[in-house]
């Protein structure tokens, strides 16, 4: 089940009823679909939606505008190679109050717009990896194939007869394949996060904080170093 058509056929017989009928016509089962599936594709920030955006960096533009990247979803950025730091906006704007002149590598979101520091001194390709909101599936095609497998698309199948179901008034029902759809997208999300657990740290990965002897001013790992006295 990869494609609109696979979806709306399987909808079809687990309903029991036939393509024909005026009840479910292929206009509300299209219906049905988009909102199935714009439904399930924003409940997690799944891998089959990130991408990356690469456009040309212009250092007099300080407000960016991304298509289709959902807010406050970037998880990296780039420009001529070199990555900024992401602040929040509050702090950002602060920033570029108190150092008007400030070159350090930062931006910021808020809603729809990301800003970047125009005094950051850089170049190149601007790159983003964030995650996206997928396009409008074109129902119009039974071909079009949704960017999920097939056990998402059984999900967004029973949460259609959801609404099949909401439609006769059947709330039981309705709540009952709801409940399905939500347990196979939980089911598949645990096991994204479980997989994540298998990313390994960079070498010269310090985490969040790095420690700092106050007497000296050095950081720790420079103050203790194995073997140092031989």
């Amino acid at each position: 089940m990869y494609n609109v058509g696979d979806i709306k056929d399987e909808v079809l017989v687990r309903l029991g009823v036939s393509s024909t009928s005026g009840y479910y016509s292929d206009a509300i089962l299209n219906d049905w679909l988009k909102q199935s599936y714009s439904w399930a594709a924003g409940l997690h920030k799944w891998p089959q939606t990130e991408g990356r955006i690469t456009t040309t960096y212009v250092s007099t533009i300080e407000e960016w505008n991304f298509e289709n990247l959902k807010a406050d979803s970037i998880r990296l950025l780039q420009v001529g190679g070199k990555r900024f730091n992401k602040t929040d906006f509050g702090r950002y704007q602060a920033y570029r109050e108190d150092e008007t002149g400030g070159t350090k590598k930062i931006f910021s979101d808020f809603g729809g717009l990301v800003f970047l520091n125009p005094n950051s001194g850089v170049s190149g390709s601007l790159v983003v990896w964030g995650q996206y909101t997928p396009a409008e599936l074109d129902t119009s095609d039974n071909t079009t194939t949704t960017v999920f497998d097939a056990e998402f698309n059984l999900a967004i199948a029973e949460k259609m007869i959801s609404q099949a179901y909401q439609r006769e008034r059947e709330e039981d029902r309705a709540q009952l394949h709801l409940t399905r759809a939500l347990e196979i997208l939980e089911g598949m999300w645990k096991r994204v996060t479980d997989e994540q657990f298998g990313y390994l740290a960079a070498p010269n990965d310090v985490g969040m904080f790095t420690r700092v002897n106050i007497l000296d001013g050095e950081k720790y790992g420079d103050l203790i170093r194995r073997d140092q006295f031989y």
